[in-house]
């Protein structure tokens, strides 16, 4: 077994087999959206034809959407999920959130919470996606004065509430709208149902995985993480590899040309994002040039599924920054070409 490679192929970043967003959000079950303009590309670099305007028609009809959910934390997932993972995650990342709020001596009453999700509803009952300025906007009208940070909060309990999903897809901003006008009507599946959906697509998505790294990326705690394991152990296999236990589906495609790709991960994505254990595909001594401590990561060179470089989505010209010069790092023009034309399409 390795595990470099089985994560590579089903994660979709070499050979990727969808060709449609949306497919590809569902068969991964959630994908970080920590930044904004980078997580169409977290998406569409693991798609056939990556197109930045085939993601934004995806989000825009409501089939990609975004909200807080593993681990309190911006994900994508496809409206087909959203009420089962509503359900399943919604209650452990409200108290992640007001985690955050008690360390900023930040309290909201509940008649407050109550008065200010009616105003948010009213601003999207009159247009079909707003901004937090237009929020804000709409309070001052009303006399209502409210830091930014509050305001934040104020939206993070829309959405966990299924009140507010994402809106439109716009340039730089976040924007939002009415979950009842944007999804279907509600489908209600039991939580051995969820937590079996759950398990089975992380580790058919993420394999080979360990149970620490389930845990991790689900949020959830260690019980409900090994009972979701247990629900669908029959469609799982285990194998040892330096001294770690590795569950793999058995549905996890083996076999893709993967040893030479060369990919321009985003910020935050899902190939390092997926696992607590990062030291297969980061040498520790690298580790503080792909994320520090305080949980912000930057976007990152894989080599035949090692990180070996940083480099800059947003500049004129994509630069690449090899972590250490005298070391071999391979030629990035045809996947800074990938990139550059994905921004095109």
């Amino acid at each position: 077994m390795n595990p470099v490679s089985l994560r590579l192929i089903n994660q979709q970043l070499v050979s990727p087999q969808f060709s449609n967003p949306a497919d590809l959000v569902s068969y991964m079950c959630a994908i970080q959206a920590q930044e904004y303009r980078l997580m169409r590309w977290a998406v569409e670099m693991r798609t056939s034809k990556p197109s930045s305007n085939a993601f934004e028609d995806a989000f825009n009809k409501g089939k990609i959407i975004r909200v807080h959910l593993l681990r309190g934390t911006w994900q994508l997932i496809s409206a087909g999920d959203y009420y089962w993972m509503m359900d399943l995650f919604s209650s452990k990342a409200t108290g992640i959130i007001e985690g955050w709020m008690h360390s900023n001596n930040v309290s909201i009453p509940s008649d407050e919470r109550d008065r200010i999700a009616d105003i948010l509803a009213f601003v999207l009952s009159q247009k079909r996606s707003a901004t937090k300025e237009d929020f804000a906007r709409e309070l001052l009208d009303r006399g209502i004065e409210m830091t930014d940070q509050r305001l934040s909060y104020h939206i993070r309990y829309g959405e966990l509430s299924g009140l507010l999903c994402s809106g439109d897809l716009l340039p730089m901003k976040a924007s939002y709208s009415l979950v009842s006008q944007k999804l279907p009507p509600k489908t209600i599946i039991d939580r051995e149902e969820a937590l079996s959906m759950l398990a089975s697509r992380y580790f058919l998505s993420r394999g080979a995985a360990t149970l620490e790294d389930f845990v991790w990326w689900t949020g959830l705690n260690i019980r409900d993480c090994r009972r979701a394991v247990s629900i669908v152990s029959s469609e799982l296999h285990t194998q040892t590899y330096k001294g770690r236990e590795y569950y793999i589906s058995d549905r996890c495609r083996t076999k893709a040309n993967w040893k030479d790709s060369v990919l321009l991960l985003p910020s935050y994505d899902e190939y390092l994002l997926s696992y607590k254990s990062r030291d297969l595909v980061l040498e520790p001594r690298f580790r503080h040039l792909a994320h520090n401590n305080s949980g912000n990561f930057s976007p990152i060179v894989s080599f035949g599924g090692m990180i070996c470089a940083n480099w800059t989505p947003f500049s004129g010209e994509v630069s690449i920054a090899p972590f250490v010069e005298s070391e071999r790092v391979p030629d990035c023009t045809p996947a800074v070409d990938r990139y550059k034309s994905f921004l095109l399409k």
